[in-house]
């Protein structure tokens, strides 16, 4: 029927003083019924519209008594998601209610991260040629995970068809709205008779949940059903029926018993027209439409569906499905879906008693019986059938052939890349013909950036050769896991060091020279104190006593003093210093070795700070993303960069050096190094690898082969033939590769500081701890000089005779600085000898005393 033809069936209807509309039985007529409902105030109560545009926004009196298409796309799409598949087609009947369905199913494949990549439209009404073609289209295509979204009617016709395309075998997966399963439903048990053309499809169905009164109710419609010899069983859309019918009944009755009379009033804007048969004078507006509107609005009961209320959309609140698997005579339930969850084994009934969960360890199916009687899963593409080979971009460069030399036509191309490429491609589990575009006249270096943006254009279908895997390619294109690695290094001339009659004097510089020697005259000094008093060889005339301080100090270089230290603080002070005697002689050999036996940087540049803080101009390979990254990651100025595209022009270049026009050195990935110092001795990688890249092959986004490849890389790598196709192409180097002590540094004080100034504290403390000692014996001795001179005898001797207390002693005065040099020049021995004399004096002269005391008169 046509728009027309609706619309005059639904003038026709309304002329009889309408006050709710249940029905209509499809989207299309419910598109026409709303635009007069809205006009007349009539609520229109809808048991089968599914269509998502039907919208409250735009129909105001128009309420779902079903789930909507939106949340069935939903379910739908969380199914995709749940097997991890990126890509359906989507076969529909292109009416509104196939259109608003698949617009929905784009929505909600987008929010995760899936998309439709092709739209199948059937017309209505089509006939069996027009079917066979669009599946014959749909075939031709890369996605095996087809979406079908039609009508009844043409919906068995399809699967037919699809049959005799042997589109039902192993490797297809078809998902189907729950137009199946109303059909499955209604049919009855077993009684399909094309069974056999839709084994393994999954079917999605409304959820009723299980009760008493439903119960009852099926109960009642089979006896009616053999007492009227009705065919058909109940399907989902007839328990939304029977809802739909109670709910506007009850909203009837609550009106009515609220003392609103039905009432209806003419509208002025609706006249007859010349000629005109829709007779729209005799519409009338009903009076009670918004109370009635009202009414429904706050429905909430449990039906025959279970709980029965609108939400703020005017959509039945917990929407939910059930998930059927076919095989056999009948269908399986595999598991549900509902907007509280998502998808799970658990009926969402019960789910609803506990906090929402739709984490993805939370959703889970049952297993499924794909087409093909299998129940592995389905890859869900395959390489397009439509006779295009994959259209593969390969860099046609003037060097550097070993990695990918583009020629003229695809039989042309090799190289390290090709080989790879070639390889994994026949580990795939299916065949994937190519065709190579060279891009580039082989003169130049081609933008790799233009090349990867072709992608994105769908000029190319993949790019293959030495791309960097870096961030802003990974915008456009899909990239495989990396098969080579390939990081930024610096490459810089090297010359023969010069040797000279001062070349050992090279190893430190100037005030490293000047420190150590200092440090050596400091410790002898040091170990002259520490010893001078207790040790005999450290003591002797003036002259003798400087010429020890200097041999002993430069004796221990070469460990061959003849000195023994015998106090406990020089052999403490002694063996430090010997330590760091042995740190300077093993720095200054190893210095010394590599200033006189390898090769010297000719710029000076010796990692990436120091060529980044200069000023020298550098090179690049041009083309590449190395220029972005020195200008955008390492702030180098972009005048300062000279692009450069073969081997030659590299070395040429570096030979020329920054005063000559030339580089003072050149960045680039390690593969490309590797081939240029194969061939040039003359220059050596300076630094580290400071970036790490990879190599890897580029595809359109989403394309499943950069997955399915990314599978067959590491199939190569573990299999040792990513080594060997590796090895055939980087042939070992011409030249020896040793680089140890490249561009030697003269070793400086900042190496050794730490070093000096632990042991140079280390012989202040000694030095401390020595005068303190000192100090303290010179006191004792001081003290016993004055307690043995005569006066202080007589002293004590009147103070005894006259019994009077003794005065409080004076302060012992300690002798000159002149007096304290002497004490410490004297050997210690000597000290301690003479302190022991005078202790004795001293007692002797005490009882000499008390004797005198005790014979005086009382």
């Amino acid at each position: 029927m046509t728009q027309e033809t609706h619309m005059g069936s639904a003038l026709q209807l309304m002329e009889k003083e309408v006050v709710a509309v249940i029905g209509p039985q499809s989207s299309g007529i419910g598109h026409v019924i709303s635009h007069v409902v809205n006009e007349l105030h009539v609520p229109l109560l809808s048991f089968a519209a599914t269509d998502p545009t039907l919208s409250a926004s735009e129909y105001p009196y128009f309420l779902r008594g079903t789930i909507s298409d939106y949340f069935q796309m939903h379910a739908v799409a969380s199914i995709v998601d749940y097997y991890q598949w990126k890509e359906v087609t989507a076969i529909f009947v292109d009416d509104d209610y196939g259109r608003g369905g698949v617009s929905a199913l784009g929505d909600a494949l987008a929010a995760k991260r899936a998309r439709i990549s092709y739209k199948a439209a059937i017309p209505p009404n089509s006939n069996t040629d027009v079917i066979n073609d669009v599946l014959f289209r749909v075939n031709m295509m890369e996605s095996r995970v087809l979406v079908v979204h039609v009508n009844p009617d043409a919906g068995m016709r399809i699967f037919s068809i699809a049959n005799k395309l042997r589109m039902m075998a192993s490797g297809y997966v078809w998902i189907v709205t729950d137009w199946l399963a109303a059909v499955l439903d209604s049919s009855g048990s077993g009684d399909f008779k094309d069974m056999s053309y839709i084994q393994g499809l999954i079917v999605l169905r409304h959820h009723t949940p299980d009760s008493d009164a439903k119960k009852k109710f099926i109960s009642k419609w089979n006896n009616v059903a053999r007492n009227r010899s009705i065919g058909s069983a109940l399907n989902s859309y007839g328990f939304y029926a029977y809802d739909s019918v109670w709910i506007a009944a009850r909203a009837i009755d609550q009106l009515l018993d609220s003392g609103q009379q039905i009432n209806f009033s003419a509208d002025p804007r609706l006249n007859d027209s010349n000629g005109s048969t829709l007779r729209l004078s005799t519409l009338k507006i009903f009076d009670g439409g918004e109370q009635l509107l009202q009414q429904l609005l706050l429905t909430n009961i449990t039906g025959l569906t279970g709980r029965v209320q609108f939400d703020s959309d005017r959509n039945l609140v917990r929407p939910a499905y059930d998930i059927l698997n076919i095989g056999g005579s009948g269908s399986r339930l595999i598991g549900y879906w509902s907007n509280y969850s998502g998808l799970s084994v658990v009926a969402p009934e019960i789910l609803y008693q506990k906090p929402p969960d739709t984490s993805m360890s939370a959703q889970r199916l049952y297993s499924v019986v794909w087409p093909g009687d299998t129940t592995t899963k389905p890859r869900g593409w395959v390489f397009p059938n439509n006779g295009q080979p994959l259209r593969v971009g390969v860099p046609n460069k003037p060097s550097f052939k070993e990695l990918v030399s583009g020629g003229n036509g695809s039989d042309n191309v090799s190289g390290y890349s090709i080989d790879i490429f070639n390889a994994a491609i026949k580990l795939l589990p299916y065949p994937v013909p190519c065709q190579f575009i060279t891009i580039g006249d082989g003169l130049k270096n081609p933008s790799y950036d233009d090349i990867i943006s072709r992608i994105s254009t769908n000029s190319l279908d993949a790019v293959v050769g030495d791309f960097a895997i870096v961030r802003n390619r990974t915008k456009i294109a899909e990239f495989t896991q990396p098969y080579i690695e390939a990081g930024l290094v610096i490459v810089a001339p090297v010359r023969q060091a010069t040797s000279s009659a001062w070349a050992f004097l090279k190893p430190f510089t100037l005030e490293m020279w000047c420190v150590t020697g200092a440090l050596f005259i400091f410790v002898g000094v040091v170990v002259w104190i520490l010893e001078h008093r207790t040790n005999e060889e450290f003591r002797g005339s003036p002259r003798r006593q400087v010429l020890t301080i200097f041999w002993f100090s430069f004796s221990t270089m070469f460990f061959a003093h003849r000195q023994n230290t015998v106090s406990a603080l020089g052999r403490f002070v002694l063996i430090i210093w010997l330590f760091v005697v042995l740190i300077i002689n093993s720095s200054y050999t190893a210095s010394l070795t590599s200033i006189l036996t390898v090769q010297q940087l000719a710029t000076g540049i010796t990692g990436l700070d120091n060529l980044v803080a200069s000023a020298l101009p550098i090179g690049y390979q041009a083309g590449k993303f190395t220029r972005n990254y020195l200008i955008d990651e390492l702030n180098v100025a972009a005048s300062r960069l000279v692009p450069l595209s073969t081997v030659q022009e590299y070395a040429d270049a570096l030979n020329r050096g920054p005063d000559d026009g030339g580089v003072a050195a050149i960045v680039d990935e390690m593969p490309c190094v590797e081939i240029f110092l194969s061939h040039h001795c003359n220059f050596r990688i300076v630094g580290q690898e400071f970036t790490k890249e990879g190599w890897g092959f580029a595809f359109q986004r989403d394309s499943p082969l950069a997955a399915d490849l990314s599978t067959a890389i590491l199939q190569l790598s573990e299999s040792g033939q990513l080594q060997r196709i590796h090895d055939e192409w980087f042939t070992a180097a011409t030249c020896s590769s040793e680089e140890s002590g490249l561009g030697a540094v003269r070793l400086g004080l900042g190496s050794f500081w730490g070093l000096f100034l632990v042991c140079a504290l280390i012989c202040v403390f000694a030095l401390s701890i020595f005068f303190v000692r000192v100090c303290w014996q010179y006191s004792r001795y001081s003290n016993s000089e004055a307690a043995g001179e005569p006066g202080d005898t007589a002293a004590v001797a009147t103070a005894a005779v006259a019994e009077i207390q003794p005065t409080k002693p004076k302060p012992t005065r300690l002798g000159s600085f002149k007096e304290l040099i002497q004490f410490v020049d004297k050997k210690e021995e000597e000290v301690k000898k003479e302190m022991k004399r005078r202790s004795s004096e001293k007692d002797t002269r005490g009882a000499g005393s008390s004797d005198a005391h005790s014979a005086s008169p009382a």
